[in-house]
């Protein structure tokens, strides 16, 4: 069989890349795109509950995890959320933005796929899907690959098959292993936006309160190390999830606490000693205006009965100190089953900032989730995807 022959070859039709294919070829490069699956992008599918949280309109480098926090800068400056908004007008995609700057398609994710496609077809991009790539070797003047459909050969190779997350949609760990086979160093990946989980004997008394949500203020870390999200928590029968669990769950560390304000932006203790004089209220009940009155009952425990013209002063400042307070320390995450994005990757110190390109393998390029960078929830990875394809492509 004869093996073709192309300026690029990207592994990985995910959102990178489709978008470095798009790019590459558009500006004159022949392309071939590979993927192992038989479905087209499953990940942009899902998201954003079938709506897909394209990006967002507020995004920087702060915005982002990385061992090297500066990394994305050039990449995110390159191609903005503004580029991205202007390409989805250009094909008369409708879209609203909620709370946050979050932006999201009106109907359905399944226009974002049929862009990227579009942009792919535009340059006229070769596809091998479903294809498995079986080895890659690096030649003088490029890489062969050898795949289920034959061989071919590629003057650059864009690895962007994304991270662990969501396995059961076809994640794998090939974009590490390459890294691994040519020399490059990996940040030990890890479960990212994702529900935290406790002991179940610890958790027992609050596992009857799974479905109650309430907006918290969620911390981890120490000093200036330490990170705050004010967002929805959801108690669950293992543990807490919802956005402000998600985000902080990207800085949870295992053995570390984190902290929970169940009244952001109150003092708890100094209003109810305020309001204490005469008031025969329950203290469940005086609470119930700020929570579910099931997590009174429950979180309160013996004190949910107490009235509050009763109470110490002491006890009333205590309670408030432990509502804004609250610490825990999860045994784990709900793991990569239940994650929306991998921390760790190939190490950003390996590549250079302007290109993605191997700093020890010349032509040999990382994109998208593959990368030590991972972003906050909220539209925030798709846009680091956007970012570091068209980075790359635009190297060539």
């Amino acid at each position: 069989m004869t093996a073709s022959t192309y300026d690029v070859a990207v592994i990985g039709a995910g959102a990178a890349g489709l978008m470095c294919a798009g790019v590459a070829a558009q500006r004159g490069r022949s392309v071939v795109l590979i993927d192992h699956a038989a479905q087209l992008a499953e990940k942009i599918r899902i998201s954003g509950g079938g709506r897909c949280n394209f990006t967002n309109r507020s995004v920087g480098p702060e915005n982002f995890i990385s061992a090297n926090s500066h990394f994305a800068r050039s990449a995110l400056s390159s191609y903005t959320p503004g580029d991205f908004i202007a390409l989805v007008n250009s094909h008369r995609i409708a879209w609203h933005e909620k709370h946050r700057g979050q932006l999201f398609c009106d109907d359905s994710s399944e226009q974002i796929i049929r862009m990227l496609r579009d942009e792919c077809d535009r340059g006229a991009v070769h596809w091998r899907m479903p294809c498995t790539v079986l080895s890659v070797a690096r030649e003088a003047d490029g890489f062969r690959l050898d795949t289920a459909a034959g061989p071919l050969y590629a003057a650059r190779l864009v690895i962007a098959t994304g991270g662990l997350a969501i396995p059961q949609l076809g994640a794998t760990d090939f974009g590490l292993k390459i890294a691994r086979q040519f020399g490059l160093k990996v940040i030990d990946p890890r479960p990212a936006l994702v529900p935290l989980t406790f002991d179940a004997q610890s958790w027992a008394p609050y596992a009857a309160l799974a479905g109650v949500a309430l907006e918290a203020g969620v911390s981890a870390g120490e000093g200036r190390g330490r990170q705050r999200f004010v967002e929805d928590v959801l108690f669950t029968h293992r543990g807490l999830s919802g956005p402000g669990i998600l985000q902080i769950s990207s800085y949870w560390n295992p053995g570390e606490a984190i902290e929970l304000d169940l009244a952001p932006g109150a003092e708890i203790g100094e209003a109810l000693v305020r309001s204490k004089p005469g008031n025969r209220q329950q203290l469940a009940t005086v609470l119930a205006a700020l929570w579910p009155r099931r997590l009174g009952d429950q979180w309160l425990g013996p004190d949910a009965s107490l009235r509050l013209a009763d109470a110490p002063d002491r006890v009333l400042r205590e309670l408030g100190s432990r509502i804004h307070a609250w610490r825990l320390v999860p045994a784990g995450t709900a793991g990569f089953r239940k994650a929306e994005v991998m921390r760790g990757g190939v190490d950003t110190r390996e590549l250079e900032q302007r290109s993605l390109e191997s700093r020890k393998v010349p032509g040999l390029h990382f994109i998208g989730e593959v990368v030590d960078v991972t972003g906050w929830l909220g539209g925030y990875n798709f846009q680091w995807a956007w970012s570091s394809a068209f980075a790359c492509a635009s190297s060539f």
